[in-house]
């Protein structure tokens, strides 16, 4: 058999192990990640023995956690990035140094491990998961909260320290020295050199190369300068002896203030999941079944131990640092699991030989049970989120300052921009709800006064005077409304007009079921008739026919409406006969019903 032959085949086992794995472990609310860890140790050496040489696809998975990090710096721009130094580097640096050293005493006591190999081994420990926690963050809306910023430079820092901790290891090391590794105070100008090498390409060759890409309207150059752009600043920091999680960081940074930030965001993230997902597989693939096997109690206690210590030591920081006591305990839950670069500086210090294989395995075991209970730390942690109370921490005002308006927006992206300025235009008094603190600061400098808030709460909705506002306006981002949030705040406020942002008709039929099908405003639907109309007036259709034929497509599609939601299903459309056909562009209405 080939080596093509080999990879075509392993890659067909890993994906079709991956696949069943992730979605029952995201059915029942364990993440991907453990997923990905469970299927690798399946179809691995230690059990069924499917695929091998997984070392060596260990090699080309770690270029998902360089995208990851990539990602990480695309959505930190320069100033955001210097607004935040003081969490970054002030909360950062205390969460890794005394959690990794009261871990350090923990395993140094309890396992009996020499103090070389517990620092070795508590250090990586203090790390949290990225991949796991960073997701979740966003997919909350909680990212650019004053509690997910907190938990983001916490992350943040912990990836950039990295580079120390390898050095750190490095410098434990009881291999033999490598002779062609520079000195470390040469490391360190290597660094600094790299940064801003970095940065100078990022905005005198690559922001050009972007813009030329952009006007050419080539889709896939794109995806190969993200992707380039990634490889080239990782490859310079391993050529250089350093980080290349820290090069794939710098280049996201470098990019975070482009214009074409999202473009590059969106064709990266696919590559990034899949190599990420291939990582944790390998993990799993590498792991010393037979090792923790013998040991399942040092796994399970030392596994607690790291939750309760990490959880112990961010409390007390976040407390220090003024964090309000739900808050801080809801931090500590988040951030108390270990972190997928643990798997790689096990790797690093069983080469320095300060642990024994079988060490690394158990710690790695260690980290991928800790994960495992990260879903359910995450669920309790919600419900000491206190977010509102940290953005008042961070100066921004939350709806309750706000004085009584006719009317209240929740959201202000690109649709509620929109609705908010006809408003205003009228002269009409309105309170505007968002949870994006960038939102806000954009609005702060078009002298525009955005709440922070989750506006689909009925407290906060109430803390915004909706018991006396006449309309809320729904401009929210989404497939599909969550319908018995709606419900809700129509009972809690009756007497207020809803008006919903939907995407298409499956929106309108959703709220129909609940009676504010009148409520629902499709996003695709008026543009496309507009486009329309435009296009019949480019192919010289007089006005009155095109007014006739607008009223008329509307007509039907709002008998379109009552049949499917009748029928309680999309595909009644073609079989009532309610669409334009060609050659039928002027039947009546009743005609065509009959057809």
């Amino acid at each position: 058999m080939t080596p093509t032959d080999n990879l075509l085949r392993d890659g067909v086992i890993m994906l079709g192990a991956a696949v069943p794995a992730v979605l029952l472990f995201r059915r029942f609310g364990l993440g991907a990640v453990l997923g990905y860890l469970v299927a690798g140790m399946v179809i691995g050496p230690q059990m069924l023995d499917l695929v091998g040489d997984a070392q060596g696809k260990m090699g080309i998975a770690e270029i998902g956690i360089t995208l990851l990090l990539f990602l990480v710096g695309l959505e930190l721009n320069p100033r955001r990035l210097w607004d935040l130094k003081r969490e970054i580097f002030g909360f950062g640096t205390a969460q890794v140094v005394v959690a990794g050293l009261a871990i350090t005493v923990v395993i140094w006591g309890l396992a009996g491990f020499t103090p070389k190999a517990a620092l070795a081994i508590g250090l990586p420990l203090a790390l949290s998961s990225t991949a796991q926690v960073l997701p979740l963050l966003r997919s909350q809306g909680r990212l650019h909260t004053q509690f997910g910023e907190r938990a983001f430079s916490i992350l943040l820092f912990q990836d950039l320290s990295i580079v120390p901790l390898i050095t750190i290891i490095a410098a434990l090391s009881r291999a033999p020295a490598d002779v062609h590794a520079p000195p470390g105070w040469l490391l360190g100008l290597y660094t600094v050199g790299a940064i801003i090498a970095l940065v100078l390409a990022g905005r005198y060759v690559l922001t050009p190369v972007l813009k030329l890409i952009g006007n050419l309207g080539e889709r896939e150059m794109f995806v190969a300068t993200g992707l380039f752009t990634v490889l080239a600043a990782s490859a310079l920091m391993e050529w250089l002896h350093l980080s290349t999680a820290l090069g794939a960081f710098v280049a996201g940074v470098m990019l975070a203030d482009s214009p074409y930030r999202h473009e590059l965001e969106a064709d990266v993230e696919p590559f990034r999941s899949i190599l990420l997902g291939l990582f944790f597989l390998t993990v799993g693939m590498l792991l010393d079944l037979t090792a923790i096997a013998t040991r399942p109690l040092f796994v399970l206690g030392i596994a607690a131990a790291l939750i309760v210590v990490k959880t112990g030591v961010l409390y007390g920081i976040a407390r220090l640092a003024k964090m309000e006591s739900r808050s801080a305990f809801a931090l500590g839950l988040l951030l108390s699991q270990g972190g997928e670069f643990g798997f790689v500086l096990f790797g690093q210090a069983q080469s320095a030989y300060l642990i024994a294989p079988e060490a690394a395995s158990l710690m790695s075991a260690v980290v991928t049970l800790s994960m495992a209970t990260t879903p359910f730390l995450m669920s309790l942690a919600r419900r000491f989120g206190g977010e509102e109370a940290g953005a008042k921490l961070r100066g921004i005002a939350g709806p309750e300052e706000a004085e009584q308006a006719s009317a209240i927006v929740v959201g202000y992206g690109r649709f509620g921009q929109t609705v908010t300025q006809m408003l205003f235009a009228h002269g009409m008094s309105l309170t505007i709800v968002d949870l994006d603190s960038e939102i806000i600061d954009i609005g702060d400098r078009m002298e525009i006064k955005i709440y922070y808030g989750d506006g689909t709460r009925i407290d906060l909705l109430r803390q915004a005077g909706a018991d006396e506002a006449e309309m809320i306006c729904f401009c929210i981002d989404g497939e599909q409304p969550n319908v018995e949030v709606i419900e809700a705040i129509q009972a809690a406020f009756p007497h207020a007009r809803l008006l919903i942002r939907v995407f298409d008709r499956r929106g309108v039929l959703a709220l129909k079921k609940v009676g504010l099908a009148k409520s629902g405003v499709r996003e695709v639907f008026e543009s496309a008739i507009k486009m329309g109309r435009m296009a019949l007036d480019a192919m010289g259709v007089d006005a009155e026919e095109i007014h006739r034929i607008e009223e008329d497509y509307r007509e039907r599609d709002l008998r379109r409406l009552r049949a499917q939601h009748e029928a309680g299903e999309l595909r009644v459309t073609s079989a009532l006969g309610l669409m334009y056909r060609p050659g039928h562009a002027t039947d009546s209405l009743e005609e065509s019903a009959k057809a």
